[in-house]
């Protein structure tokens, strides 16, 4: 199956690669071309509806999988670091926001804040909501990640919220950048990722096992940099981009087969310039994975990460990116 790629970009807006990345389009309107797009999702329930933030502007979708866009809710006070879809409920989306998170129960037509258990101060400033997930197993569990204030779930969608507390040794550990939910039978596994590698739970959060990654050549710190996570398909492979620091000089991507308990470092076409930094799947396209350094290399796996090539064009510092099903 052939496929587009939605690239969303700092300061220069949202980009569109189709026939998998071969030929590109900025899209114009309604959007400004130089804005900020950090958050992009795709509707689990229809590939063609997707999702788009723009800092202090507001969200944006289009119904044709990326080539039409227009605005579907304003929400101006503050950048939104991550977009979700509740795959229970096809009306209910979520914002992770710089802080905070917001609820949609229109189908992203107005959004509303939520009371929740983050805090609005950090070591780096503004905390910002990272990823909101909901459990593929129990529509009433909702986690969200924070960089830098750990993890957060609810357990009745949303009304209240509980605090994990400290994910490691250190305040640092709580600078959680990527999370997934990994499901095993009727249990769902908790992957996060630190600066200090990935951290995996088996128990709902209250044990956690680190994997630290190995550092790079001339860098200043001894293990890897560590950004978004995945568990891609319905097996046992977990995929983590890392890199010596951000925005970094050089970077990689980590392939686990069994489960995040030991991980080999892809072997790319060329090494990245900065530090890896997203990866894009799509339930539709099984083992397809695209993953974007932060300044503009993008890579592509068309067979479960054996083997990967390197797109030709390069934009920008990327910030989001999502894989859409070509109908």
């Amino acid at each position: 199956m052939s496929y587009t790629i939605a690239l969303g970009t700092v300061g220069g807006g949202l980009w569109v690669g189709y026939n998998g990345g071969e030929k590109w389009r900025q899209i114009q309107g309604p959007m400004d071309p130089e804005s900020n797009v950090r958050a992009l999702a795709v509707d689990p329930r229809d590939s063609q509806h997707l999702v788009a933030s723009v800092d202090f502007d507001g969200i944006y979708r289009s119904l044709d999988g990326g080539s039409r866009w227009e605005r579907a809710a304003t929400l101006t006070d503050r950048p939104i670091w991550s977009l979700s879809f509740d795959p229970h409920d096809p009306k209910r989306m979520y914002a992770g926001t710089r802080p905070g998170i917001f609820v949609s129960d229109d189908g992203g037509a107005s959004f509303a804040e939520m009371t929740t258990t983050m805090s609005d101060r950090c070591p780096i400033g503004v905390p910002r909501t990272t990823n909101v997930l909901v459990d593929p197993n129990d529509p009433a569990t909702v986690y969200a990640s924070v960089e830098i204030d750990g993890l957060h779930r609810s357990r009745d969608r949303g009304a209240t919220w509980e605090s994990f507390g400290q994910l490691g040794p250190s305040e640092f550990y709580n600078d959680v950048h990527g999370f997934a939910l990994r499901t095993c039978g009727n249990d769902t596994e908790l992957l996060v990722t630190s600066p200090f590698g990935l951290g995996r739970s088996r128990d709902d959060g209250d044990t956690w096992d680190w994997h630290e990654f190995e550092g790079f050549e001339g860098s200043k710190f001894e293990f890897a940099y560590s950004r978004c996570v995945r568990a891609p398909w319905e097996d046992d492979t977990v995929v983590v981009c890392v890199g010596d620091y951000i925005p970094g000089r050089t970077g990689a991507i980590e392939v686990s087969r069994d489960g995040g308990a030991s991980f080999q470092r892809a072997q790319l076409p060329e090494t990245p310039k900065a530090t890896m930094y997203w990866l894009a799947t799509h339930v539709e396209l099984p083992g397809v994975i695209a993953a974007n350094s932060v300044y503009g290399q993008i890579y592509i796996s068309d067979d479960y990460c054996e083997s990967w090539r390197k797109l030709e064009r390069e934009l920008g510092e990327i910030r989001a990116s999502v894989l859409i099903p070509t109908q």
